[in-house]
């Protein structure tokens, strides 16, 4: 109670004054004049995480750029080399983040949920934002073989068995190749490390251990060597197959390993109260030859996190019977296939939107990652991660809480819910039949009162929402996904048996689509063209990127819908970078999923743009199939959030099922998306099977004599849809019962 009491914020502003600072009351009073009054002017989750993100920024500040002669990650060697074009100038910066190369791909099993990452050039981080391991070459003569250095570099991925990031760096006749994957071991699993090194002249093979991750510094306080290990801070981390014929170790004081290794005694400092202990194990190379070496790594077993009993135990269970990808564009089907194993990585007991940065859960991302699991037929981990949804809830209010602020969460948990009915054919158990009502009532007493004169009157309050879309503000966004969300589950509680409560929420869904429609309509008037922004109060902007959730995924217009056309065309006027969305926003970045998202609304529409983005998008991806969250205009490296984003992943995937089969209310809609050059390219293509709502589907395009195409679908259908409209672009679509099974299209009319 005597807190209640005390002067607190007299307090504060006194401290600050006496001591020459601003008044932060005052302040951040003028910062929340930017957006519209709300009650939470921020998550305070994201404000956590910006904290940690931060924190250790400001010690990459200190450690970093006093001590350049250190080899670093591949970011911080372009970061800070003022010849990169991903050089920053650091001046006045307080932290030092990687904001040019956020790029890392994940390796691992259906099977484990831990995920090791690797770099652009080959550094690979075993544990959770922990210290990593390079490999370097060191000639007895010459310069070194350092990857994060060298221009000469490539990496790949490799799908064949599981999931491995491969890279090779070379220069000067040397070459290192290291291939990073998860297998399984015992009751647990363990990253393998295999390293091919050659060099002309005689050289040592270096493993190096790095106090840093892709992120920043990762301390290390202890190393010790005992034979073929390397013990960590006091765990057995490191095993080499093959004993080092030396060894070295260095302290924050002496510097970098890698400037003694060439000194007969090293450095010798294995402990650094500092916490950066570097250290590095050799391998002879004579002159010439080739050395291999295997390292392993054993990472946290299921104590750390309990592997769900539903686990796939392979690769090829996690994978069977899911929709596979067969079109005459081998981009394409990599990215796909890429993606897919994505999907399956950050599924196993939870859906995380990234391995590292972003590894943690959100409804929103949740949504689509969730949606694309079941488009492409991976419905266990779909439904794993759906049965988790109830106990997120609070249940004195029923908002699906993942962070605080953001109202869209609700739309979409019971968006994907009754996705999840309609294209497994599922029932929904009690505990989320209850979930759905607390989450419907939720909304409807969310909403600001509808019968007043204020252009967000009826919508839902001022808040967060989606970060990309600009300060708190009465965002479209939430209000879309909350108008989709109570129809769909009205739908689920009619199928329940549960008509009343069907009854008043489709009744909540008509007052709120149209308080939307008054509101959009004003915004017509108020703009002078048919458009949806952000919000009632901003201009059209990138934000209104947001709006286009209207139209993709929850299709609550019509194709051709005025507005929703109007928004996408100012968009690709105004916020394309090298073909793809540009969002000014927070993300400073070309954005993956939301050039998708423009994608799939022209694709509904039948407009050929759509190709444009696909590709540009395809263009965008990392050599190993892979797209931060936001891509840097200069460098194509990322420059926000984690460096392999899942919603992009899951975007992709949704966008090749559409394009081969999509439904539009009670009709099917096969090869609508298909890119006229693969039509052209007289080579079979076919998608599935995959989840409808009519039932799982199959499609192939087959050429035929005369330039012409058969479009034919293999269907179990649960119940058959009122029509199937095959349009492929560039021909006139045609229209079918479901009971054909096959029609055949003349060659192309343009």
């Amino acid at each position: 109670m005597p807190l209640k009491w005390l002067p607190w914020k007299w307090l504060l502003r006194r401290a600050a004054r006496s001591h020459g600072f601003l008044d932060p009351l005052a302040l951040m009073a003028r910062l929340r004049r930017f957006g519209q009054p709300s009650e939470v002017a921020e998550p305070i989750e994201l404000l956590r995480a910006g904290m940690v993100f931060h924190a250790r920024g400001l010690i990459n500040t200190r450690v970093i750029q006093h001590n350049l002669d250190w080899v670093w990650p591949y970011w911080i060697e372009q970061q800070f080399d003022p010849h990169s074009e991903a050089f920053l100038p650091r001046a006045f910066s307080i932290t030092h983040v990687n904001l040019t190369h956020r790029n890392w791909t994940a390796v691992g099993r259906p099977d484990c949920t831990e995920l090791p990452i690797v770099d652009p050039r080959g550094l690979v981080t075993p544990w959770y934002d922990g210290w990593s391991l390079d490999g370097w070459v060191l000639p007895d003569d010459g310069e070194p073989l350092y990857p994060s250095r060298t221009s000469d570099s490539q990496q790949w991925l490799e799908t064949d068995d599981g999931v491995a990031v491969v890279s090779r760096s070379s220069r000067d006749g040397i070459e290192l190749q290291q291939r990073a994957r998860v297998v399984s071991e015992g009751n647990g699993s363990e990253l393998v490390i295999d390293y091919r090194a050659s060099a002309p002249h005689p050289a040592m093979l270096a493993v190096a251990l790095r106090p840093y991750n892709p992120e920043g510094i990762a301390f290390i306080h202890r190393l010790r060597r005992t034979g073929d290990v390397w013990e960590v801070d006091g765990h057995r981390a490191v095993r080499f197959e093959e004993t080092p014929e030396a060894h070295y170790a260095s302290d924050y004081e002496h510097g970098d390993v890698a400037i003694h290794l060439h000194e007969p005694d090293g450095a010798g400092g294995e402990d650094c109260e500092t916490g950066l202990v570097t250290g590095a194990a050799l391998f002879r190379i004579s002159a010439g030859g080739e050395r291999r070496l295997r390292v392993r790594v054993p990472l946290p077993g299921p104590e750390a996190e309990p592997l769900p009993a539903d686990a796939a135990g392979s690769w090829g269970e996690a994978l069977a019977g899911t929709a596979a990808l067969e079109v005459p564009d081998a981009g394409y089907r990599f990215l796909y296939d890429a993606a897919m194993r994505t999907l399956v990585l950050h599924s196993v007991a939870d859906v995380y939107p990234g391995p590292y940065t972003y590894k943690r859960f959100w409804f929103r991302d949740a949504a689509f990652i969730i949606h694309a699991l079941l488009a492409a037929g991976l419905t266990t981990p779909a439904r794993r991660a759906l049965l988790r949804f109830p106990e997120r809830q609070t249940r004195a209010t029923g908002y699906f809480h993942s962070q605080e602020g953001e109202w869209d969460s609700n739309g979409q948990a019971l968006w994907i819910a009754a996705r999840f009915t309609e294209l497994t054919g599922e029932a929904l158990d009690e505990t989320w039949l209850r979930a759905i009502r607390r989450g419907a009532h939720w909304v409807a007493r969310k909403r600001t009162d509808s019968d007043t004169s204020a252009p967000h009157a009826g919508l839902l309050p001022a808040g967060f929402s989606a970060e990309h879309l600009g300060p708190n503000d009465y965002y479209y966004w939430d209000d879309f996904w909350a108008e989709g969300g109570l129809r769909t589950a009205a739908d689920v509680m009619e199928a329940a048996g549960r008509g009343e409560d069907a009854r008043w929420m489709r009744a909540e869904a008509d007052d709120l689509q149209r308080c939307l429609r008054r509101a959009l309509e004003n915004d017509e008037r108020r703009l002078g063209r048919a458009a949806m922004p952000a919000s009632p109060y901003r201009r059209l902007d990138a934000g209104a990127v947001g709006s286009l959730a209207v139209g993709y995924p929850l299709q609550r217009t019509a194709a051709d819908d005025p507005r929703l056309l109007g928004t996408v065309e100012y968009l690709l006027e105004r916020c394309r970078v090298h073909g793809g969305f540009f969002q000014d926003m927070i993300h400073s970045g070309v954005n993956a999923y939301l050039t998708l998202h423009m994608a799939q609304v022209l694709m509904r529409a039948g407009d050929d743009r759509c190709f444009e983005l696909m590709d540009a998008v395809a263009r965008l991806a990392s050599p190993t199939g892979q797209w931060p969250e936001a891509i840097h205009p200069r460098t194509g490296g990322g420059c926000m959030g984690d460096g392999q984003h899942v919603w992009a992943a899951a975007e992709w995937v949704l966008i090749m099922r559409n394009a081969f089969l999509r439904e539009e209310g009670e009709q099917l809609v096969l090869a609508g998306g298909v890119p006229p050059r693969w039509l052209a390219s007289g080579e079979p293509m076919a998608f599935g099977p995959a989840p409808t709502p009519f039932g799982s589907v199959r499609v192939t395009l087959t050429p035929s004599a005369g330039g012409g195409t058969t479009v034919a679908w293999e269907a179990e259908w649960r119940r058959p849809p009122e029509a199937v409209v095959v349009a492929p672009a560039g021909r006139t679509p045609v229209t079918a019962g479901p009971e054909a099974g096959s029609v055949t299209l003349p060659g192309s009319e343009h």
